[in-house]
């Protein structure tokens, strides 16, 4: 059992070390690059309240909201409720507090075989779509390529990425404004804000299986050794980035479905963009 074991871990640090050194390879060739958004002509528009099809807008237009919240949803028809009532219920008490203070919430639907859409789409004819908005895409692309597609079509100042599970506390975003704030000034109004679990690591290791708490000090290592510096904790989805930074990143990200995260540091650290992590509450969602 032991020596199985062992080939196991060996043959899984083998997949990682590979999969991260191509992540490195592919964002060091194409960071200058600007890669192209596909889009099917269906996923150029979103349904108003009324359900009438409106043109998206683009990140390249100028910003008409203080933050944008993208949340990349698959199959989320249960969880999503949750996440959204507390996002929501925070935004609008912000909102009542500061009338200044403006945004809106973009639920991409990644090609869910549930009700994911249909279930955001109440959001929106509750709260208007100028303040929720559903693009629904028409086959799954993966994380990274819903999260870029939610940001390509936002309006806010700062762009924050929530995931739609509600493992993230939402009110945490304040956390990561003052973070993203603390690094002024930023070189050509680019920063970003991550939010992080490592200050958790020790409890979540307690949790955990020998055989997984091995696996991630590995895929920590090699991200730490092949991709990014600094940051302990990359895969926590909870991101917050100026609108410039949001787009000179996710221009370059070539990386839709796994480790996505890591390109995307990757190529902020590339272009010298400054980043922040902050600690964040979070609770493990199966």
């Amino acid at each position: 059992m032991a020596p199985l074991l062992l080939q196991l871990m060996g043959l899984g640090a083998a997949l990682a070390a590979a999969a991260l050194i191509l992540i490195t390879i592919v964002a060091f060739i194409t960071a200058t690059k600007m890669s192209s958004l596909h889009q099917h002509e269906e996923e150029k528009f979103f349904l108003n309240a009324k359900g009438q099809k409106e043109t998206l807008p683009s990140i390249w237009d100028s910003p008409t909201k203080q933050l944008s919240v993208v949340v990349p949803s698959y199959n989320e028809e249960k969880r999503l409720p949750v996440m959204m009532d507390e996002a929501l219920g925070y935004l609008e008490k912000r909102q009542k507090q500061d009338p200044t203070f403006t945004y809106e919430v973009i639920v991409v639907d990644d090609g869910s075989k549930d009700q994911t859409s249909k279930v955001a789409f109440k959001y929106c004819q509750k709260y208007g779509s100028d303040k929720i908005r559903v693009i629904t895409l028409v086959k799954n692309r993966g994380k990274g390529g819903a999260v870029r597609m939610g940001v390509f079509s936002s309006r806010g100042e700062k762009i924050l990425m929530a995931d739609a599970d509600g493992a993230t506390k939402f009110p945490d975003v304040e956390k990561l404004e003052k973070g993203l704030n603390d690094l002024q000034p930023w070189p050509d109004q680019m920063a970003i804000a991550c939010g992080s679990r490592a200050h958790l690591e020790k409890e979540s290791i307690a949790q955990r299986s020998y055989f997984r708490t091995l696996l991630m000090y590995g895929f920590h290592f090699l991200v730490w050794f092949l991709c990014v510096k600094g940051i302990r904790d990359t895969q926590c989805g909870f991101k917050l980035l100026t609108r410039e930074a949001a787009s000179r990143t996710f221009s370059s990200l070539h990386i839709e479905r796994w480790a996505f995260d890591v390109e995307l540091l990757y190529i902020a650290q590339f272009f010298k963009i400054p980043i922040a992590e902050i600690a964040v509450n979070w609770t493990e969602i199966e």
